[in-house]
């Protein structure tokens, strides 16, 4: 049986009436654009579950607007969220879908767009307490929860490319708490997600995609 402490049924320190529904949904707001490397432009928000059924009147709408600008769980700015995404220029939309139901019931779509033209789609859990899960990116199943700093590697499922991943930081001293590998089909996209707890080396990066096989590099500070 896992351990909740007294921490994870109180909650963080947040903004808002609900860990799940606000400072659940902030942090998922706040993982992804961290994902992108900031500079949201735009960001539509498919909404599921209770989200979908009470995001305005227990601020998930608010949340998740503030998370994509970059505000932690406990950010004042959060209650005006609305207004700063308007004054920023930050273009967003929020659609509920009460259609799909087997899912898990604080789920969140965000397709995104930075101001240097990328995009991205990731789907994010509010397990409660605060705590969430990243699910998907870009339609491919993974398991990140954003406890730990992280790199993400979207590659290219060919022999060699793991190998190279571990040498880079192993070469640059980083500690490794967890690494897992996703894939869409053998010999397609993967992604390799490696958390570490301690802080990632700024140009690490440029390091992982010295790999004719590696195609993208996230760098997740925590």
């Amino acid at each position: 049986m896992s351990f909740i402490s007294v921490f994870d049924v109180l909650g963080p320190n947040m903004i808002g009436p609900s860990s799940s529904h606000t400072a659940g949904a902030a942090r998922i707001g706040f993982l992804a654009q961290k994902m992108i490397g900031g500079g949201v432009v735009r960001a539509d928000f498919t909404l599921y579950g209770s989200f979908a059924k009470t995001y305005h009147g227990h601020g998930t709408d608010r949340a998740l607007l503030g998370g994509i600008m970059g505000f932690s769980t406990d950010d004042m700015r959060i209650r005006n969220s609305f207004e700063i995404a308007q004054e920023s220029g930050l273009a967003y939309t929020f659609t509920p879908n009460e259609t799909e139901t087997e899912i898990h019931p604080n789920t969140v779509d965000i397709s995104m767009t930075n101001k240097n033209g990328q995009s991205m789609t990731i789907r994010g859990e509010s397990l409660g307490g605060g705590k969430v899960r990243i699910v998907r990116i870009n339609g491919v199943k993974v398991d990140f929860t954003g406890e730990y700093s992280a790199v993400i590697v979207v590659q290219q499922d060919k022999p060699g490319v793991v190998a190279h991943i571990t040498k880079v930081l192993s070469d640059r001293g980083v500690n490794i708490a967890f690494m897992r590998l996703f894939r869409e089909a053998k010999g397609h996209t993967a992604y390799t997600i490696v958390e570490s707890d301690g802080k990632l080396p700024e140009d690490v990066a440029e390091n992982l995609k010295d790999n004719v096989n590696v195609r993208d590099v996230m760098v997740v500070q925590i």
